[in-house]
C-alpha cells in the first residue's frame, strides 16, 4: 500500500494523482466519518471499513490496471480525497467502468473533482482503450450530477436503476440512481467537453466504487 509501481502517477495543474500510501489512512478515515461527505453514501464509515477500502483500491490497480487515485494538492501536499475508475459489474444494463470521486469538505468548491476526473477519463480512453465510461449517483446528489456534466458525461435515463446495495428502509431517498455515460468516440471528438475546471463547483460526494464501499 505504498504507491506500488502498477499505480500510475499523474499531475494536473493543481493536483497530484497517485497511489495511496500509509500516511493517507488517517485523513482518509476522517473523511469517511464526516456525515456531510457521506450524506449520499448511507452514513459514516468505520475505521476498519475505511482501511479495508484502501486495500481494495490497491488490489483493483493490481488486478485490473485501473483504480482510484489519492488526490494531493501540488502546492501544499494536502490529502484531498480520491478520484478514478472503478468496476461497476452489477448494473442492470451490464458491466461497466465508472468514474467517481470523494473529496474532503475543505476541498469542496474549488473544481478539484472536475480537474481530477478529467484525468481519469483520459486514462480510461487513451491508455486503457475503454469504449465507454459511466457515472451514477442518487437522484438527490445534485453536486455530483453537475460534475458529471462538466466532464462531458450525458444523462442516459434508459439505464437509471434502483441500487441493490442501498438500505431502502433507512435511506429511501438514496435508492434511485441516475446514470450518465460517455463513449470513447465522443470524448476523442471533443464533443463530450474538455472538462475545464469549474471554480464554483459545489461539494461533491459521489461514491465512486459501485455506490457502496
Amino acid at each position: 500500500m505504498s504507491g506500488r509501481p502498477q499505480t500510475p502517477r499523474r499531475t494536473t495543474r493543481r493536483l497530484v494523482l497517485r497511489g495511496f500510501v500509509e500516511a493517507d489512512r488517517e485523513p482518509f478515515a476522517a473523511m469517511n466519518t464526516d456525515p456531510e461527505v457521506m450524506r449520499h453514501l448511507q452514513g459514516p464509515m468505520s475505521r476498519e471499513r475505511s482501511d479495508a477500502f484502501v486495500r481494495r483500491i490497491d488490489a483493483c490497480w493490481s488486478e485490473r490496471g485501473y483504480g482510484l487515485w489519492a488526490l494531493e494538492r501540488r502546492d501544499t501536499g494536502e490529502f484531498l480525497g480520491y478520484t478514478g475508475l472503478w468496476p461497476a459489474d452489477f448494473l442492470p444494463s451490464g458491466p461497466a467502468v465508472e468514474v467517481g470521486w470523494r473529496l474532503a469538505r475543505p476541498a469542496w468548491g474549488h473544481g478539484f473533482a472536475t480537474e481530477a476526473a478529467t484525468e481519469a477519463l483520459r486514462l480510461g480512453f487513451t491508455e486503457l482503450g475503454l469504449a465507454e465510461i459511466v457515472s451514477f449517483t442518487p437522484a438527490v446528489n445534485t453536486p455530483s450530477l453537475r460534475v458529471m456534466g462538466r466532464i462531458g458525461l450525458r444523462r442516459d435515463p434508459t439505464r437509471d436503476f434502483d441500487h441493490p446495495r442501498v438500505d431502502a428502509t433507512a435511506y429511501p431517498e438514496l435508492v434511485r440512481h441516475l446514470v450518465h455515460a460517455l463513449d470513447a468516440q465522443t470524448w476523442k471528438s471533443g464533443a463530450g467537453g474538455p472538462g475545464a475546471v469549474a471554480q464554483d463547483e459545489p461539494g461533491p460526494q459521489h461514491e465512486g466504487p459501485s455506490g457502496r464501499s
